[in-house]
């Protein structure tokens, strides 16, 4: 549905030149939801603007369906964008208009009869669950009301392709679970393609089919969200996955010195990341049984990627030095990933 062949995006400023996005190349498939992940400045938002051309790239292309929107004058421009829905962190909503007239607007020049366009404002009222707030306005709504007005708003043209550029930053955890669940239900019942760009990793754990991960303009790593978050590649993803875990934490009481992970002469702490099947196994039990050895668990967290489960473990292992190696083996056998984090 999308691609994106070497496209940069270069900036010019007082302070010279700013190279905000650097030969990216993607493919985003029909209908699935992709998510652009990075920290603020790693020029995700610049990208998707690439997108529909609200940036028009330095150089590269960009093609949507079948049409490169890099080759298009304005007037075609303006028709293909018809079909690209976006929504924003701030809402970007008409303060004066009422809901119905806010989801209207995009209607205007659509050629439907205001019959026509008054069903249409309805069923997607019904969509994102605000048929009661019709005749409401913006200063009426609270954050998660105002982004699904922002969604059906997005939607009001048919579009082929949504757009979200930090759409939940601005919301409340709890909020930002029914957003996302409503952009999963849209994705899943209109067939629509969703790029969601963001700096949560919680954001893109839940929904996101697939992902790419920006660093300093430039997409350093993507593919299967679960693949990718599972075995991390590059130091960004593991600092992604250690904040949505916590399990930096281990780290900053390392250097802390604490008292917690302090080792005696012959002990060693490790990582340990179980994914898929392979979470649910009784390991730390069957270490000490097997290999008698004496394993304390430091840290624990399971998560869920597309319902399957990854989990993360600090444990302090001691014992005779052959067995531990062998019970490393073990681990290792399993699919267990182990990092020795401290000896």
């Amino acid at each position: 549905m999308i691609r994106l062949e070497q496209v940069c995006k270069t900036f010019h400023t007082a302070a010279g030149e700013v190279q905000a996005v650097r030969n990216v190349s993607l493919e985003i498939r029909d209908g699935e939801v992709f998510g652009i992940i990075g920290f603020s400045g790693a020029g995700k938002s610049t990208l998707v603007r690439c997108i529909n051309l609200l940036e028009r790239p330095t150089s590269g292309k960009v093609y949507v369906g079948e049409e490169e929107l890099t080759a298009l004058n304005e007037k075609h421009l303006r028709e293909v964008r018809r079909k690209i829905g976006m929504i924003f962190q701030h809402f970007n909503l008409l303060r004066s208009r009422t809901v119905a007239q806010n989801i209207d607007f995009p209607l205007k020049k659509s050629g439907l009869s205001r019959q026509e366009r008054d069903a249409k404002i309805q069923s997607l009222l019904e969509l994102v669950g605000l048929t009661e707030k019709r005749d409401a306005y913006p200063s009426q709504l609270s954050g998660g009301q105002k982004q699904r007005v922002a969604i059906a708003r997005a939607l009001a043209n048919d579009p082929k392709v949504l757009l979200c550029d930090e759409a939940t930053s601005a919301l409340d955890p709890q909020t930002t679970q029914s957003i996302l669940r409503l952009l999963k239900q849209v994705n899943e019942t209109l067939g629509i393609t969703i790029v969601l760009i963001t700096h949560e990793m919680a954001v893109v754990k839940d929904i996101c089919d697939r992902v790419a991960i920006m660093e300093e303009g430039a997409v350093v790593e993507s593919g299967d969200t679960v693949d990718v978050f599972s075995h991390p590649k590059e130091t960004i993803t593991r600092d992604f996955i250690e904040t949505a875990s916590n399990i930096r934490k281990i780290h900053e009481l390392i250097e802390e010195k604490n008292e917690l992970t302090r080792l005696k002469p012959g002990e060693q702490m490790v990582l340990l990341t179980y994914s898929g099947p392979n979470a649910g196994e009784p390991l730390i039990s069957y270490l000490s049984h097997a290999f008698g050895i004496q394993a304390n668990i430091i840290y624990g967290n399971i998560d869920f990627l597309k319902g399957k489960p990854i989990g993360k473990l600090v444990v302090t292992l001691s014992g005779d030095a052959g067995q531990l190696k062998k019970a490393r083996d073990y681990i290792d056998s399993l699919g267990v990933e182990v990092e020795v984090i401290q000896s």
